[in-house]
Parts: structure tokens; sequence; C-alpha cells
């Protein structure tokens, strides 16, 4: 089941005005736009994905709100068109949650991970023609190297990559993880995650279990990233924010790692200075240690949120 993370939070620093008009840019199974809708009372929601199954998926999951929402299959890198296409001049507040779903880890077919054997694809819009396979199997050693360092922050992409190039052709999402694990050291099943003893705080009481990231987790999040072109596509998606927000409308965005939060945060600072946003979370907020708890996928998350401060460009379905 997928929980969404800092729920309470992105509603406080979203500020949910109960007429206004906000954007779920990545709705995902629903978690974060069902706590939009309850807050609404004679404004609207348009919810979208451009994961075909996320769509449906929360269409059944918000069918109670149905009359004050929108939902569209569609990346958020194409935000400015969209509004456009909706009569939109702009939205008070817009959502984003960069996190993988959870829904897509646990269905082996869509290739997301290496704790159930499945087809190399990691598309998170399955119309699209590139998938992890083809990375794997038809990269050159180096370029897969450096495609493997710049996304997944791996120091040992040089390693992977030469065992994969040697392993050729992989099929599947366990034997390359498998194949990884090997490469690195870490020789247990791909299934079997290890875990680790980590301190909370101070004393016994906040002892608590934590799982030692497995040696093919970063290799993964290089390759899903690559197949979705999730960096460029954020950066398109953050460049188009202040245009699609009304003055004083909101943007909140939450991120897992470093990558995605980096550009976020540095085009909230470079907005602020031009004058058209203001930074409003002055540090990263993170999740309490009650949440991760209770939702240990909750751990990397980081939130940052802005304000529109000047009047929006015109908003062009061109």
């Amino acid at each position: 089941m997928h929980i969404p993370v800092l729920v309470e939070e992105a509603m406080e620093w979203l500020a949910v005005r109960p007429e206004g008009v906000y954007l779920d840019a990545t709705v995902g199974a629903g978690g974060h736009a069902k706590a939009i809708l309850e807050r609404l009372t004679t404004g609207r929601l348009i919810a979208i994905d451009k994961d075909p199954m996320a769509v449906e998926i929360a269409r059944e999951n918000l069918k109670a709100h149905a009359e004050r929402l929108t939902l569209v299959e569609q990346d958020f890198s194409e935000l400015r068109w969209l509004l456009g296409r909706l009569a939109l001049a702009g939205v008070d507040g817009i959502l984003a949650d960069l996190g993988l779903s959870q829904m897509q880890i646990d269905t082996p077919g869509r290739g997301f991970s290496f704790q159930a054997e499945g087809p190399l694809d990691m598309r998170m819009n399955p119309n699209q023609r590139l998938t992890a396979a083809e990375i794997v199997n038809r990269y050159g050693e180096r370029e897969l190297a450096n495609l493997i360092y710049q996304y997944g922050e791996e120091r040992r992409s040089q390693r992977i990559a030469r065992a994969i190039v040697r392993a050729r052709p992989i099929q599947n999402t366990r034997k390359l993880a498998e194949l990884i694990a090997a490469c690195l050291g870490g020789r247990r099943e791909a299934s079997r995650p290890a875990y680790r003893r980590k301190r909370e705080g101070s004393g016994a009481a906040a002892r608590t279990i934590k799982p030692l990231i497995h040696p093919a987790t970063r290799t993964f999040q290089a390759l899903r990233i690559a197949v979705n072109q999730e960096l460029d596509r954020l950066t398109q998606f953050l460049i188009q924010v202040p245009d699609c927000l009304l003055p004083g409308g909101r943007i909140v965005v939450i991120s897992f790692h470093s990558l995605e939060d980096r550009p976020v945060k540095q085009q909230f600072r470079r907005l602020q200075q031009e004058g058209t946003m203001r930074t409003l979370t002055r540090h990263v907020v993170r999740p309490s240690l009650e949440e991760v708890r209770r939702n240990r996928r909750a751990r990397s998350a980081r939130l940052r949120a802005a304000e529109r401060v000047a009047e929006p460009g015109a908003v062009s379905s061109e």
C-alpha cells in the first residue's frame, strides 16, 4: 500500500484555500490529492501523472471527490501547455511529490524493483520507447559507467559497468541486482535486504532498526532516472512554475535524494533573486521520527516551498 509522506507539512505550506484552484503534478495513488480535496469546498483540483496506471488508480481512490477533480494523463514538464489547454491563467498552488510510487515498486512487471524478478523496463510512461534493458544491454561501458555515476552517485560505477558488459545479455531485474551485489562484494540474495541498528536520539528507547542500502540501489536509481529523463523534466517543470502560479500562489516540492533536491533549491534561490518568488522554507523540512517509524519510505523525504510574489506571465497553449 502506498502511504504518502509529509502530508500535514505539505498542506501547511501549501495553505489550501477552500475556494482555490490547485494542481497535483504527480498524483500517484492520490494520497496528497485526497488531502487537498478534503480542504476544498467550491475549489478545484487538477491532478496529473504521466503514468496511465497511476491515473486510473487515483481515479478510483478519489471518486468520492469527483465533482471537484480533473484527472489528466500528462507529464509535469508540460505544465504551461496543460493550463493553457484548460483555459487557466494560473493556479493557487502546485504540489509535486517526486518519489517513486509504492504501487510502481510493488508491480514486478514494471521493472522498478530488484526485490522481485521482472523485466528491465522502468518506464513510468509505458508508451515511450527507451527501456532499462536497452541501456543495460546496448550502452558502451564508459557511457554506462558515467550514467551510473552521474544519476546514481555510485563511486564504483566503473566496476559495475564492466561487470554488466561482460554478463550481457541481462534480461531481468533479479539477474542485474545479483550481478551488482556480487561485483561489489555483497553476495546476499537481492530479495533479502540486510539490517543494522542505528541510534536515533539517545538512550536505549531511541534505538531503531534501519535497512542497509542494497548494493544495487544506486544503479537502479540511475537507470530509472535515465529511462524517464527525470532530472531534465524536473528542470523544465521548475522553469514553468512562476508563469503558472497566481500572485500569492505556492509551490511545494517533496524530493527523496540530492539529485532532485538540488535543482529545486537552486531554482527557488534564483527566482527569489529575480524577485518573482519568495522561498518559504528557510531550511529543508524533514519528516518527524514518528512518521519515519510508521513509514520507512519517509526517511529520505525532504520538502521545500516557495510563493509567487509578482504577476505571472500569460499562460499560452502554444
